[in-house]
């Protein structure tokens, strides 16, 4: 098997990091991006080239089969000297040069398996950031039987849920010495392009509580197992699905799976169930018969994120929301393969997962280890202002956080982008328009003003309305000015004032078309939405300025309003 050109980089990254420093290195290679390979091709360099001994770690029995079969495939001159040390598997190899083991087989065995050159982890975000854990007691008793070993870690995701990054200076892995990312890798070909779909109701989910770094299970799966939200959820997920082959998805709870599984199978559709409590027979053959494209959904808990290799899977749904960013990144990852039935793979996210956490290609990770310091800033989901972490309501339009520890999900599918840069179109109806003349903070004086507007739109919650400037004070010929005229002309036949407050006037007169729907264009990673289509009424008759009657307008409040202008 021939190496793709980033997993040859990666494997040079690592000798590299190997020959010039003394601490262990990371290596991070995308979900279905193949860490397999790479894994390999240092393994047969340590045997045939040096004369060494490797150890592959990893947790979960799947890994060990995959690394096996992995291994076989590249260097079958080595089948051989490859041996498995794993109770879940029934075989206890100890002579050989290559050793697959599951560190819960292992962990206190180091000295009967003697002395090993490298050590490879496989899934390293698994690694315990302190304390006891099973690989830090094999690591310890293994540097005694070779004081000079090192430790190379592979993963996806460089991180874990209650502390962040996986390398630091006093981590057992301490430098990221190659990394490719999800983007690049689709843009090669070599990962399953991704698509989002929008949902179309949203639940209030602020009573979720954190510990331990994630939502208390008990907690999520109350509020995701209500029947109105599963119906909703079940609805959307067949309406999205009409053309797809295989739906992989991630229920909050096995009560909570079962009730999917029933309302799919009301509504005509099989739906396998899978669970840490199922027989290895049975959940052998529901895998298999989901793996071979004759059962097209499938719910699971707990059981389908790490190791889980299904290439058919072209649609995630994500049931469950979850705080941790590297099990969000596990759901969406097992779309990622590619697959000759599909073109791309759809992610459904009924757990706000994608706002929480960002794009899959872009995480946003926290790194809750380190204390002291400054207190981090935040972003106010309403006006966008950045202000100090501590505050409870917002200095700048009176936005109100929610309690510590406390956050807002979606119960139904969620429109964020899956990947940054990714274009999401949205169309809204319209309740109600409202018109400001609006100065921009801290502009100069002079500074011209702009016709603020705001499109009250239904079902967002907080963010009820969805705004845009039009640049009626701008100098005559520039480019803001004539795309205000053109605002203009869209909706009426009087001339566009060159005064704000004129304009809001004549806005307020009737002047200006209805609008009886916007389409608003996001871009993921991207601070500002944009309008970028409407649905107009009728121009009414032209209104001059002096025919209005009643002196000074009467301006409406603008809910929501925020002070910061895109430009």
């Amino acid at each position: 098997m021939e190496l793709r050109p980033y997993q040859s980089e990666a494997v040079a990254a690592v000798y590299e990091h190997l020959r010039t420093r003394d601490d262990n290195p990371c290596v991070v290679i995308p979900t279905a991006g193949g860490k397999t390979p790479v894994m390999a091709s240092i393994c047969r360099d340590a045997v045939t080239q040096w004369d060494g001994r490797v150890l592959i770690l990893a947790h979960v029995k799947e890994l060990l089969e995959q690394a096996v079969d992995k291994l076989h495939a590249m260097a079958p001159d080595l089948w051989n000297q490859i041996g498995v040390y794993s109770a879940g598997l029934r075989s206890r190899d100890t002579e050989h040069s290559i050793i697959v083991a599951g560190i819960q087989s292992v962990y206190r065995r180091a000295a009967e398996l003697d002395r090993f050159d490298l050590i490879l982890i496989d899934e390293a975000h698994m690694l315990p950031p302190d304390g006891e854990g099973m690989y830090r007691t094999f690591l310890a008793d293994a540097r005694v039987v070779n004081p000079n070993i090192r430790l190379i870690g592979l993963t996806a995701t460089p991180y874990r849920m209650t502390t962040g990054t996986i390398c630091a200076p006093d981590h057992l892995l301490n430098h990221v010495c190659y990394e490719v990312g999800v983007r690049e890798l689709i843009v090669q070909g070599y990962l399953c392009p991704l698509k989002t779909k929008a949902g179309r109701r949203k639940v209030d989910t602020s009573a979720l509580h954190i510990r331990g770094g994630e939502f208390i299970a008990g907690e999520v799966e109350a509020l995701m197992d209500d029947d109105m939200v599963v119906q909703s959820a079940c609805r959307e997920i067949v309406e999205h699905t009409q053309d797809r082959h295989s739906v992989l998805i991630f229920a909050s709870g096995v009560q909570h799976a079962l009730h999917v599984q029933r309302v799919l199978g009301e509504r005509g559709y099989e739906c396998g169930f899978v669970c840490g409590d199922t027989l290895p027979f049975d959940r052998a053959a529901t895998l298999e018969r989901f793996k071979a494209g004759e059962l097209k959904y499938l719910v699971n808990v707990n059981v389908l994120t790490t190791g889980f290799d299904a290439p058919n899977i072209d649609c995630v749904a994500m049931l469950r929301p979850t705080n941790s960013p590297g099990l969000y990144y596990q759901m969406v990852g097992r779309g990622f393969r590619l697959h000759p039935a599909k073109e791309n793979c759809l992610i459904l996210d009924f757990g706000g997962n994608i706002l929480r956490h960002g794009p899959v290609d872009a995480l946003e990770i926290k790194d809750r280890a380190s204390g002291g310091g400054e207190a981090p800033a935040k972003e106010c989901p309403q006006c966008q202002a950045v202000i100090h972490a501590a505050y409870a309501t917002c200095p700048e339009c009176g936005h109100e956080f929610p309690p510590p520890e406390k956050e807002k999900h979606d119960a139904t599918a969620h429109a964020g982008g899956i990947l940054s840069g990714e274009v999401t179109e949205t169309e809204y109806e319209v309740q109600e328009v409202y018109y400001s003349a609006h100065v921009k903070r801290d502009a100069p004086e002079g500074h011209p003003r702009t016709l603020r507007v705001d499109y009250r739109i239904p079902g967002v919650g907080f963010n009820d309305h969805r705004s845009e400037w039009v640049c009626v004070e701008h100098t005559a010929g520039s480019y803001a000015r004539q795309k205000a005229e053109a605002w203009w002309r869209m909706r009426s036949d009087d001339p566009c004032p060159t005064d704000a407050d004129e304009a809001v006037e004549l806005a307020e007169a009737g002047s200006l078309a209805p609008t009886h729907a916007i389409t608003v264009r996001s871009v993921t990673g991207e601070k500002y939405d944009r309008i970028v289509n409407y649905q107009l009424g009728e121009k009414p008759p032209a209104v001059t300025v002096g025919d209005l009657v009643g002196g000074e307008p009467e301006y409406l409040p603008v809910p929501g309003a925020d002070d910061e202008v895109p430009f």
